[in-house]
């Protein structure tokens, strides 16, 4: 599926492009943001690959990933990147992920995220299953799981290995079946 054109109320999911880069690096290139990320700060060369890779794999066919731009709706400013993957592993599954500039923390925007990318999943792509991972010290995120309906199902022991250490990781899903009563939450 290309171009992703997805909306909810404040925010939008659409394609990257190159003019996105600064603003993709407010969000990877910030230790703050990526303290419970399963990577690094990145750099602008790292994140000029990014989205390099972003914009081709969207016109792979079949597509297997989605790197997308998180902007406010209202004026179109980049204030994440959000990811939904297709799960080789696991039949008509995919995992999601995103990051949030911090200015952009506390707002609801990921929860709206969330939703986002579950719809893309479950109408777009009419997959069962989705699954997220969160650093076990991400309570944030925790609650943004919880919140737009998904279920904690277990952790990940020695998941990622990131600033030298190996990190658990804390797992949740949803099922198809599941997602439209979670909608409206």
């Amino acid at each position: 599926m290309y171009p992703v054109d997805r909306d909810s109320a404040r925010m939008a999911l659409r394609e990257l492009t190159l003019d996105d880069v600064d603003a993709v690096l407010a969000v990877y290139g910030s230790a703050e943001v990526t303290t419970h990320l399963s990577f690094s700060p990145r750099s602008r060369d790292e994140v000029d690959g990014i989205v390099a890779r972003s914009m081709a794999s969207a016109t792979v066919e079949p597509r297997d990933e989605y790197a997308l731009a998180l902007t406010e709706k209202d004026h179109g400013e980049l204030v994440g990147f959000a990811r939904l993957a297709l799960d080789p592993h696991q039949q008509r599954a995919a995992t999601i992920g995103g990051a949030l500039r911090a200015d952009a923390w506390g707002r609801g925007y990921g929860k709206e995220t969330v939703q986002l990318l579950l719809a893309l999943a479950f109408t777009d792509l009419n997959l069962h299953r989705v699954w997220a991972a969160r650093s076990p010290l991400n309570e944030a995120a925790a609650r943004t799981l919880v919140a737009s309906g998904m279920t904690e199902e277990g952790r990940i022991r020695g998941h990622v290995h990131v600033r030298g250490a190996w990190r658990d990781s804390i797992t949740y899903g949803i099922l198809r079946e599941e997602w439209p009563a979670a909608e409206g939450s």
